[in-house]
This record gives structure tokens, sequence and C-alpha cells, in this order.
């Protein structure tokens, strides 16, 4: 039988206070995971924490930079210390610092961009894995963008990230298939997030987002969530090294 049940399992969601990490993050502890929800800022998590926790969730909230490799570290010594195991990893968090013609971009807002979207995604990765490897397995989802796939106007940078973190999933889900361990990515479309906000906030560039996609409109993050607990239960026991497009049609 297919099962989306994910009672016992520990799952760790990057950029889990707003968006869809959060929206990740309360559908995974609705289907009984204990999600440790990851960002940087520490009171915006335990929000976050505090709303599964009023409905019945498991969650916890640890504040890391990931663009930090030490950070990173001393995040995993504590997973491994207190719950001895790692299911689930979902590499959520981006940054998109530079909105603009790439001609224009400058060396800070390439680096920053860069560690956030592909260094810490590949290190957050690789230290879940090793831990999953331990314990026979596990599932591994980063959420990369239709953008790795069609750069988008005045997002140069981000697009190249996110065209990276598609070749990362499939380099680890190739690696690692043989440890138990599944490797995919989800691909959002236009999505109404904090982080789109420059985008949404522009009709004309909006306007012409929008017009791209079949569906006539953006999605919200609960429609992300969805997809990702597909990728992370049983359900997808056979599935690894995929791209789960959730963009309305502007890919098709």
């Amino acid at each position: 039988m297919v099962s989306f049940s994910l009672e016992e399992k520990t799952a760790l969601v990057t950029g889990a206070s707003r968006g869809i990490g959060e929206a990740v993050a309360i559908t995974l502890a609705k289907q009984g995971a204990h999600c440790i929800l990851v960002s940087r800022k520490q009171e915006s998590l335990e929000a976050v924490a505090e709303k599964i926790r009023n409905e019945g969730g498991k969650a916890e909230a640890h504040a890391c930079h990931l663009g930090d490799l030490a950070q990173i570290e001393a995040l995993f010594n504590y997973v491994r210390e207190k719950h001895g195991r790692l299911d689930i990893l979902v590499n959520n968090a981006a940054t998109n610092p530079y909105f603009g013609d790439v001609l224009g971009v400058d060396e800070s807002a390439w680096d920053k961009t860069l560690d956030v979207n592909l260094k810490g995604p590949f290190f957050m990765a690789q230290h879940a894995a090793r831990l999953m490897a331990q314990n026979g397995g596990g599932s591994i989802v980063n959420v990369a963008s239709v953008n790795g796939v069609r750069p988008a106007l005045f997002q140069g940078v981000y697009s190249i990230t996110k065209a990276a973190l598609i070749s990362m999933t499939q380099s680890f889900a190739k690696e690692l298939a043989s440890k138990g361990i599944r490797v995919n990515a989800l691909l959002p479309g236009l999505t109404d997030t904090k982080f789109a906000k420059a985008l949404m906030d522009n009709k004309a560039i909006y306007d012409a987002a929008v017009s791209q996609v079949p569906m006539g409109r953006h999605a919200v993050p609960e429609e992300m969530a969805g997809a990702v607990l597909y990728l992370v239960s049983d359900a997808s026991s056979y599935t690894t090294g995929a791209c789960i497009v959730c963009d309305g049609g502007m890919l098709a």
C-alpha cells in the first residue's frame, strides 16, 4: 500500500521560517515527522515551531547560517548527539541579493548567492548523507527552480545556481542510491513568497511572468508541500534523481 506516513522519522528543513520551507515543515510534521527547523533567525523559527507544536506536531528550532561551513558542521553534530539519526533533509534555503541584468553583478552578490544556494546545500547534503548511511538510508530533496531549466530575466546568478543544484541532485542520486539514500529536486515556478517580493511587486514583470503560465496564476507555498511529501515518503521509494516541476505548466 502507498504510504505518506512519516511517523518515527526525523526531518531537517532549511529556510523553514517562512514561505515554502514553512509550508513543507508544517506538512511533514502533520504526517508524523519530528521536524528540525533551520534558518538564520532563531526567533522566526521559534514562531513556526510553536505553530507546529500547537497543532500536535513535533518541532524544534535551530539557527544556522548555511553559508558558514562551521555552523553546518555544528548543526549536524547537534543532530547526531540529540537524535542519533536523520531520515529527511529538505534543502530549501536560498537567496537572491541582486535583481538586475548580469552586467551589473558584483563579486559580493555572486559570492553570497553561490554560498547559500549551492555551497550550503552541497555540504548539508554531504553531512546528511553520512548520517543517513549509518541508519540504512533516507531522502534528500533540493528545492531548485524552473529558473534552473529556463533562466529568468534579471535573475542570472540565481538561475545559474539553480541549474547547478539540479546537476548536484543528479550526481548525489547516482552515488548514494546504493546506500539507500534517494535524492530528488523540486522545481517551483512563480510562487508568492517574501523571496519573490521584488518580482511580485513589479506589475510589468509580474504580468509578463504570469503570461507564460498556462494556469494563469502564481502558486502559494502550500502547493509545493505535497510534492515534497511525496519525495520524502515511501510513496516515492523507486524515485531518485528526479526533478518534480510545480509551475502551472510554464515549462510544458
